[in-house]
């Protein structure tokens, strides 16, 4: 696997594991654990929207299922450090999948759905991907289509196989589980991966427009995990709900690997629907969810109706975009739960907590203080950390620190202490909570998932009429930020948002980077340079309404 080329020092290796923040351990040993400790325990119910069906399925029948798609996907030609693609939404088939790639040594690298075309030709050529998963259909999109056309395309692209597909690439013919068989987890043992060696590629938007594929390692991932739960305070009590995407890092870590550390039960949703998410906890008794500041904004308004008991409910740890204070004051109105404010990214996990026993200012007016093994500061200009109460340029490190980009080393933006630079803004208080003040990084965060500002400008350009563009972000109460476009067309053209949106669809572009409001101007506010001055875009689109 030196491919990968993973910026891990013997150094960090040393320090993480005598500090105790590294175990050594893989998720497929914690798997292994909880199927032997309780086999009969339900380790995920997975519900899927559009049939209507519950699936649910015990630690022993996942570890049959696990064992058949390790075998399967040997006899497919899958070999150590091979990258194995899934676009699926949360259904139990992407758990299962990865603990059947880590257990052969192969990378998992989960796929957002939103993705089409144009974005996954790119994702699955750099990563060199030899096998895709795709459901057939999915919220009215035909995935197996378009699989078929990356198939064509793709060199590396070796095969594709279909969840709840009709034809020969179906999952359901190729993997499904002879019962004449062994399906022993002892059977592929002897193919696990170190725990220092990348096993996770998950893309992730910057300001350069082109996603990059951030590598993690067992370490790093559980290097996270393990002090979340703790900081966090759940157990195999608890019953975790997740309608974040588990192709996103908050559905990966705290949605797929998360109750297998626990050895409890995963409820995965794969469509948010407030109602539906209710319904879940009151009949599954959920006790903790994760999900960005959207999914509780929506819950928040069922829970006003009293139409579901939420009782269960203890902890809802809200992430991945800007928490505005007055949301969470008024979740806590109508929910018992605790709500935790977290700040991370893809490249670190879940950073910065507040806790359950946080005065109601730390919890309203703060992102939280690092869990055990990281550590954040805010520095100056001069890459000093400033005096407390003053904005600078947020870093962190830590143990859950990623290993690097993807044939992209020299992305790797962290200092020979480990430093790394996240790209926002924050102040920290005297007692070492940060408040996220803004972003020096030029990215959108839409309910949670990153817009990459300067690919959607780039491809606005090409259009023939326009002759200048800047894309910022317009606040939202509930996706938190939306795109707004600025333009500069050319003499006597005219232009409107249905027809950039047209231009745009046409590239085959995810449908959650599309603009949603457009304006126009004479010309572009520049600094003497010629650099567009956007912070003036964004004072214009602070005052604007979708």
């Amino acid at each position: 696997m030196t491919k990968y080329n993973p910026i891990l020092s013997e150094n960090r290796i040393n320090e993480m594991t005598e500090l105790g923040f590294w175990s050594n351990l893989t998720i497929f040993d914690c798997f292994k654990h909880a199927v032997k400790e309780n086999p009969e325990k339900v380790a995920i119910v997975s519900h899927m929207t559009e049939t209507e069906d519950t699936i649910k399925i015990t630690y022993k029948e996942l570890s049959e299922s696990v064992t058949q798609i390790a075998k399967k996907l040997i006899k497919s030609g899958v070999k150590p450090g091979d990258v194995v693609s899934l676009q699926l939404p949360n259904w139990w088939h992407l758990t299962a999948l990865h603990l059947a790639c880590i257990s052969i040594g192969a990378v998992t690298n989960a796929l957002m759905p939103i993705f089409r075309y144009r974005e996954l030709k790119f994702m699955l050529s750099l990563t060199e991907s030899k096998i895709l998963f795709v459901p057939a259909f999915f919220r009215n999109f035909n995935y197996e289509l378009m699989a078929h056309e990356l198939l064509d395309s793709i060199p590396t692209l070796e095969k594709i196989y279909v969840v709840g597909g009709k034809t020969q690439e179906s999952f359901e013919s190729h993997f499904k589980i002879n019962r004449s068989e062994s399906h022993n987890l002892k059977d592929i043992q002897n193919n696990l991966v170190n725990s220092n060696e990348v096993i996770q590629l998950a893309f992730t938007s910057g300001t350069t427009g082109e996603p990059k594929a951030v590598m993690h390692t067992s370490n790093t991932l559980l290097g996270n995990i393990n002090p979340f739960i703790k900081r966090i305070g759940i157990s195999s009590s608890d019953l975790v709900l997740m309608a974040s995407p588990l192709a996103h890092q908050t559905g990966f870590l705290y949605g797929l690997m998360m109750p297998i550390v626990l050895n409890t039960t995963a409820i995965l949703q794969d469509v948010w629907n407030p109602d539906v998410a209710a319904n879940l906890i009151n009949k599954e008794r959920v006790t903790f969810t994760m999900a960005s500041t959207p999914f509780l904004s929506d819950l928040a308004q069922v829970a006003k109706l009293d139409k579901y008991d939420l009782s269960s409910l203890k902890t809802f740890v809200t992430a991945g975009a800007p928490i505005p204070r007055t949301l969470v004051r008024e979740a806590k109105k109508f929910m018992q739960a605790d709500i935790i404010s977290c700040w991370g990214m893809t490249e670190n996990g879940g950073v910065t907590t507040t806790r359950r026993d946080d005065t109601e200012e730390k919890v309203f007016e703060t992102d939280g203080s690092p869990i055990n093994g990281m550590e954040v500061r805010v520095v100056g200009d001069n890459n000093k950390p400033v005096i407390n109460g003053k904005e600078g340029r947020l870093q962190a490190r830590g143990a859950a620190s990623f290993v690097g980009y993807f044939k992209r080393p020299e992305a790797f933006d962290s200092d020979k202490d480990g430093w790394f630079e996240t790209g926002d803004l924050a102040q920290k208080d005297n007692d070492g909570y940060i408040r996220i003040s803004g972003r020096n990084k030029d990215v959108i965060i839409r309910g949670g998932e990153n817009i990459p500002v300067v690919e959607i400008e780039g491809m606005i350009y090409k259009h023939p009429d326009v002759v200048d563009v800047a894309i910022v972000a317009m606040p939202d109460d509930r996706l938190g930020e939306r795109c707004c476009a600025f333009l500069v067309l050319k003499p006597t053209r005219s232009l409107n948002l249905k027809k950039i949106i047209e231009f745009l669809l046409n590239q085959k572009i995810s449908k959650n980077y599309l603009p949603e409001r457009v304006e126009f101007l004479d010309e572009m506010p520049r600094t003497p340079s010629g650099k567009i001055q956007k912070f003036k875009l964004r004072e214009k689109a602070s005052k604007y309404i979708v």
